[in-house]
C-alpha cells in the first residue's frame, strides 16, 4: 500500500477515536460537575481535562480563568484547538476524503455525514442546550464509524491501519485519563495502603463518585461490577483498565489489538518497532497489579505512553508519510 494511503487511513482513524474519547471525558466532567462539591473541586476536574490533552497554557492563553462553559467552548467547537471535537471530526474527514477510493460507501458517508451533522448542531447550539445527549451522539457516531468499518471492508491492509489507529489512540487516552484521575487523589498512588488512614464517610462518598466518573468515561461502570463486586476499590479500577485484556478499552486489549494489526501490514523494515509493540503487549499480559502499584501508578503510566509514543514514531517511520523537516 502506499504509504500517502495508509497515512490518511491511520490518522482517519486516530481522529475519530480521539473525538470520541474527548466527548467521554467533557461528559463525565460535565455530568460530575453537577453533584454537590466545592468550588476548587469543580475547577480541579475540568483542570485535569486540560492536563489530559497537554492544553492547559493553550487555554491559559486563550481564555483565561478555568470555566466550565469556556472549557466547553474551547473543547467542543474550537477549531484553533487540534484536540476539540470539531478540530477531530474535521481532520478524520479531511484524510477520508483523501482516500476516498480505498473506502466502501458506507464508510465515506458515515464520516461526511457526522461532520455536516455536527455543524449543523454547532450552529444550533446543541452542546449549551443539552451537552449529555449531545455527547452521547459524537460517542454513537464513533461506535458506527467503527463498526461500518469492520462491517463493510474487505480485511486488507487499508483496514489494518484503521484499526491500529484507533487502538494506539484508545491506549494512550486511557493512560492518560487513568494518570491524572488517579493523580487528583493522590500525587502517586501505590495502593489502598498509601491513601493513610480510614476515610470519612464523606470522603468515602466522594472516592465512590470519583472511581465511578473513571469508570463510566471508558464504559466500564457495569463490566466492574460484573468482574469484580459492587465495592469500587482504586486498586481493582487501575486492575481494569491496565491489564484486564476482555476490557475493550484497557490498555492490555488495546496492544491485543496494535499488535495482530500490525502483524498484518509487517515488511522488511518494521522489525523493530513490531518488537517494540510485542514487548509492551507482553509486560501488559502478565504483569501484576501489585507490582505496578509498588513501584507507582504515576511511573509505570508515565513510561507506558513513553512507549506508546515510540511505538507510533516507529509505525510513521516504517509504513507512513515521513514527517516534513
Amino acid at each position: 500500500m502506499l504509504s500517502r494511503t495508509a497515512d490518511h487511513l491511520y490518522w482517519m482513524a486516530r481522529y475519530m477515536e480521539r473525538a470520541e474519547n474527548t466527548a467521554r471525558m467533557l461528559d463525565v466532567n460535565y455530568q460530575t460537575s453537577l453533584l454537590p462539591q466545592s468550588a476548587a473541586a469543580a475547577e480541579n476536574g475540568w483542570k485535569g481535562l486540560l492536563s489530559i490533552s497537554e492544553l492547559t497554557e493553550d487555554y491559559t492563553a486563550r481564555y483565561g480563568a478555568v470555566t466550565d462553559r469556556k472549557i466547553m467552548d474551547y473543547m467542543v467547537g474550537d477549531a484553533r484547538n487540534p484536540s476539540s471535537i470539531s478540530s477531530c471530526l474535521m481532520a478524520a474527514r479531511e484524510n477520508a476524503r483523501a482516500v476516498r477510493g480505498a473506502l466502501t460507501t458506507e464508510v465515506w458517508e458515515t464520516q461526511n455525514q457526522t461532520w455536516l451533522e455536527f455543524q449543523r448542531m454547532l450552529r444550533d447550539g446543541a452542546f449549551q442546550k443539552d451537552p449529555g445527549e449531545s455527547f452521547e451522539w459524537v460517542k454513537f457516531r464513533s461506535h458506527l464509524s467503527r463498526g461500518v468499518t469492520v462491517g463493510t471492508m474487505l480485511q486488507d491492509e487499508a483496514f489494518h491501519f484503521l484499526r491500529m489507529g484507533s487502538f494506539l489512540e484508545r491506549a494512550d487516552n486511557t493512560a492518560r485519563m487513568l494518570d491524572v484521575k488517579f493523580h487528583a487523589v493522590e500525587s502517586e498512588f501505590f495502593g489502598t495502603a498509601g491513601l493513610g488512614a480510614a476515610a470519612s464517610g464523606k470522603d468515602q462518598e466522594y472516592d465512590f463518585y470519583h472511581w465511578s466518573a473513571i469508570l463510566r468515561s471508558v464504559s466500564g461502570f457495569e463490566v466492574y461490577r460484573k468482574a469484580y463486586s459492587n465495592v469500587i476499590r482504586p486498586e481493582k479500577v487501575a486492575e481494569l483498565l491496565i491489564l484486564r485484556s476482555d476490557m475493550p478499552r484497557s490498555l492490555a486489549a488495546c496492544m491485543d489489538e496494535v499488535v495482530s494489526n500490525l502483524k498484518h501490514v509487517a515488511n522488511e523494515q518494521s522489525g523493530d518497532t513490531l518488537r517494540l509493540a510485542g514487548r509492551l503487549q507482553a509486560d501488559l499480559k502478565f504483569g501484576r497489579i501489585d507490582e505496578i502499584l509498588s513501584t507507582g501508578l504515576h511511573a509505570f503510566l508515565t513510561q507506558f505512553l513513553d512507549r506508546v509514543g515510540t511505538l507510533g514514531v516507529g509505525i510513521s517511520r516504517d509504513f507512513l508519510v515521513p514527517m516534513a523537516a
